[in-house]
């Protein structure tokens, strides 16, 4: 470090060690300037210049040194020179001190800071570059961290310090008006009646709705950017246009004209989004069918000497798409239609915040709107392996076209959708293959979980290949194979069919994102209440995550409702505090909150609670003990922070669970609840018990136990 830089931190530092070595503190409350309010007044009234020039220097070097007593300063100012000259001169000595100690900052420690981690801060200094201005506003409108902290970290980024100099100035008037003001009316409260003033009171009002006006402006501010080059309509067609009709979309066009809004809601493929058509409802129709299979295989199990069952594959499939049918009324155009809901099946595309243009084979129209949510769901993720494209290869898309089981099939992917699938071809008759290039299968589910359920695929003649990486698709002599590496090697795993099943993708392109500058790469981006960048843009659903689920869009979709129709009036904050998940494999895997992998790696502090099946007497009866409850509960409490269920009708046996965490209730509740006896359910209570048993206060029980003895004689 140079000379210069080492005496410009002297000369910050030296006069802060002055400051608290010397108890200077004393003469920054409100206190001491009530004390002396009469010989302030009289010194002002001799010397005004005078008194305000030390005042005004006193409060840029506090402001300049990062010194505690600004806000007394500020209330101190009305207290002294009144509304109008206090707001003036804090105002301008405000910004002086925090430009300099902005500067000093800049000139001592930025080339240190960028040099040592540049790399580390690329994103910041970019996004500083751009958009610092709209940041320092923010900041200062609405301060997250102390303003002296705000001064010393601005310096050590890109933002010009002419820009950092009228954006404080701006900025903190707002505040300075509100502070400046509380502090000309207290410093004449004399009696306790005068707490009663209508001018007190409204001060004191001031400061507490300060900040809600604050974030108020900066909203404003932000949309008046984001808007400047829409010419908005005068009026709209519409007060919400819904892109998507899955289950974020079906749910907020429900809402909306549920509440009497007029909205339109715009598919282009087919209503009831991929959960009726591609993924919920035809993966656990087949799924059903693929179970019983593999129960009549079980007969030994249950006493039944032999069993077996005929089938036709295309059968299946067919019932697959009788269900389908069945269901589809429900998510149908008629339906919604006689909800009030518009609905137009096209091609949407966003024109403008307020406008979108809709093809039809009609022609196209464009529709005003108040509002627009995007819920245009997701597609399979198809990675770029060499050869893949060569191949007609299946996603979770179109496999429900196959009539003809593919005798030997490579299912690539060990999520979720990867194993559903794995196992149910291999029920019904496929030699399966899973490829997964992680460690295990259900990687975010705890390591005994995956075991588990990877054991019961082997014993179910399925080949399960970790740690197994997919490099090429060739086909050599007729025959199609995958080319893996694993721990170095090369494995030729020869194939009729491959499923890809490696995660989705949000559905973003062709609906005027890119236009409107709409940031969104896997997904949307949303903030906290589903806005995208325009405020009356909303997205909810597959296409925003951070949960692909039927059940978290839905509750996207309330939220975007609600909020799109009724902001600024009133929004919410979509809550994902409670998300429970189910995986339909056998045995059954279901989650909410916490489990002890991700526990672990937050270093949350956790107990665990397990009880297993082979304890249950329904599992007994039911010849399926292969399963568990595990519970996380905090540190010495019974407050529940996860709970994981392996076995038959997990996703059921969850729901107690998520309405115990949705609404604060512990395993002492879940305990003294009546359990009908004999259910899969009693796992729930039984699991509380485990943890009962572990927290059992010995020391009393000691006690009771020699009261008892005693009353025995």
């Amino acid at each position: 470090m140079n000379r210069h830089k080492l005496l410009i931190i002297l000369a910050f530092t030296l006069p802060v060690g002055v400051f608290f070595a010397f108890g200077l503190g004393q003469f920054f409350s409100l206190d001491y300037v009530k004390s002396q309010q009469a010989a302030i007044d009289a010194y002002r009234t001799a010397q005004p210049v005078l008194v305000a020039g030390i005042f005004f220097a006193v409060y840029v070097a506090v402001t300049a040194l990062s010194l505690p007593g600004a806000v007394i300063m500020t209330l101190a100012a009305g207290a002294i020179f009144g509304v109008l000259w206090g707001v003036v001169m804090v105002s301008f000595a405000s910004t002086l001190g925090a430009t300099l100690a902005f500067l000093a900052a800049r000139f001592a420690l930025r080339d240190w800071v960028q040099g040592h981690f540049g790399d580390k801060l690329k994103t910041m200094n970019a996004g500083m570059a751009k958009e610092g201005g709209l940041y320092l506003f923010t900041l200062r409108l609405i301060p997250i961290f102390p303003f002296f902290i705000i001064n010393l970290l601005m310096g050590l980024t890109p933002i010009r310090a002419w820009t950092f100099y009228w954006v404080s100035q701006i900025g903190m008037l707002a505040g300075t008006l509100v502070y400046v003001n509380a502090g000309a009316q207290l410093i004449r409260l004399d009696s306790l009646k005068d707490i009663l003033s209508p001018a007190l009171l409204f001060s004191f009002a001031l400061l507490g709705l300060f900040p809600l006006i604050a974030k108020q402006i900066v909203s404003i501010v932000k949309a008046r950017r984001v808007y400047a080059k829409w010419r908005k309509p005068a009026r709209f067609d519409r007060n919400l246009v819904v892109i998507g009709g899955g289950s974020a979309g079906l749910v907020t066009a429900y809402i909306a004209a549920a509440v009497k809004a007029k909205v339109t809601l715009i598919e282009k493929h087919q209503m009831g989004g991929d959960c009726l058509n591609t993924g919920c409802v035809p993966s656990k129709a087949l799924i059903r069918s693929a179970k019983l299979l593999s129960q009549i295989r079980r007969s030994a199990e249950f006493g039944i000497r032999q069993a077996n069952a005929e089938f036709d594959f295309a059968e299946v499939m067919e019932r697959v798409q009788r269900v389908i049918r069945t269901v589809a009324p429900h998510d149908s155009v008629e339906r919604y239609t006689g909800l009030g809901v518009d609905v137009i099946v096209g091609a949407a595309k966003i024109t403008s915040p307020w406008s979108v243009e809709i093809t039809t084979m009609e022609g196209t129209r464009t529709l005003t709107t108040r509002s627009i949510v995007i819920a245009t769901g997701a597609r399979p993720f198809v990675p770029p392996i060499p050869g893949l494209a060569e191949i007609d290869y299946l996603t979770s898309d179109n496999v429900w076209n196959l009539r003809e089981l593919p005798r030997r099939l490579i299912v690539l992917g060990g999520g979720p959708i990867g194993s559903e699938l794995t196992q149910t071809f291999a029920r019904l008759g496929s030699q399966v293959t899973q490829v997964e290039m992680a460690p295990r299968i259900l990687i975010r589910e705890d390591p005994e979980v995956s075991e588990r359920v990877a054991h019961r695929f082997r014993e179910e003649g399925i080949a399960v290949l970790v740690n197994h990486h997919a490099q090429r698709f060739v086909t050599e002599n007729g025959e199609k194979l995958l080319i893996a590496e694993s721990a170095g090697q090369e494995v030729r795993i020869p194939f009729d069919a491959v499923l890809v099943a490696v995660g989705r993708v949000a559905n973003i392109q062709g609906y005027g994102l890119e236009e409107l500058g709409i940031p969104a790469s896997r997904t949307v981006e949303t903030n906290a209440y589903l806005q995208t960048i325009y405020p009356n843009i909303y997205a909810a659903g597959d296409v925003a995550g951070p949960f692909q689920f039927t059940h978290t869009a839905a509750h996207q979709a309330w939220y975007a409702a609600v909020n799109a129709l009724f902001d600024p009036l009133k929004k919410f904050k979509a809550d994902y505090s409670v998300i429970p998940w189910a995986t339909f494999v056998d045995p059954e895997v279901a989650r909410v909150g916490l489990n002890e992998q991700e526990a672990k790696e937050k270093g949350i502090s956790h107990e665990v609670s397990v009880f297993s099946f082979d304890d249950l007497d329904r599992a007994i009866t039911d010849s399926e003990t292969h399963g568990l409850v595990k519970v996380l509960t905090v540190p010495g409490k019974d407050r529940i922070l996860g709970v994981t269920i392996v076995g038959e009708h997990a996703g059921d046996l969850l729901a107690e669970y998520v309405l115990a965490m949705r609404h604060n209730l512990g395993l002492n509740k879940i305990l003294a609840t009546i359990h009908i006896y004999p259910t899969l359910t009693e796992a729930n209570r039984y699991v509380a018990g485990v943890w009962k048993k572990a927290h059992a206060p010995k020391k009393l029980l000691a006690w009771v136990e020699r009261f008892h003895a005693w009353r025995r004689g």
